[in-house]
């Protein structure tokens, strides 16, 4: 039964009529234009529809809408735009770190919940916080390169 879910979505209040036991995945994209969440496998095994619920990296997809009532989720367009990118965007298109790019959206996320909680990681680190982030197009090493980068511009911009 269908009714109204309040959260936080990208900093800001979004509210929607929905069955609190539909996927998050379906309602940020299909209710709310969230579309740079994608749809990977469906079982919450490939980490292409990762999004930050309070700051935890959860796969939409196995989350129930209802799950995050008067939470904050944010969505790779929470991370950042064209004006303004988030450090973590700008060093993977700096370093090509994609190649069809249907991953990266995930890997993002993944990537902003590591450097949220690990300013400084290791290489190791990374590649255990991005393991469970599938990438068909084999760019693995440019992607832990591209957040190894922006792990130190963010450290810089914190330190300046």
């Amino acid at each position: 039964m269908a009714r109204r879910i309040a959260f936080q979505l990208n900093g800001a209040p979004a509210e929607v009529e929905a069955d609190e036991s539909a996927s998050l995945l379906d309602v940020l994209r299909n209710d709310l234009g969230m579309t740079g969440v994608r749809f990977g496998c469906g079982l919450a095994q490939c980490g292409t529809c990762a999004v930050l619920v309070d700051g935890a990296e959860e796969p939409a997809c196995a989350l129930a809408v209802g799950a995050v009532e008067g939470r904050s989720v944010t969505t790779v367009e929470g991370l950042g735009g064209p004006e303004d990118p988030h450090p973590l965007q700008t060093s993977f298109l700096e370093l090509q770190a994609g190649q069809c790019g249907y991953c990266l959206s995930g890997i993002l996320i993944g990537a902003k919940a590591l450097l949220d909680r690990n300013p400084d990681p290791t290489r190791a680190e990374i590649a255990k916080a991005l393991a469970w982030h599938l990438c068909r197009c084999g760019v693995h090493n440019r992607v832990m390169d591209a957040v190894a980068l922006a792990a130190r511009r963010l450290r810089e911009g914190a330190a300046a």
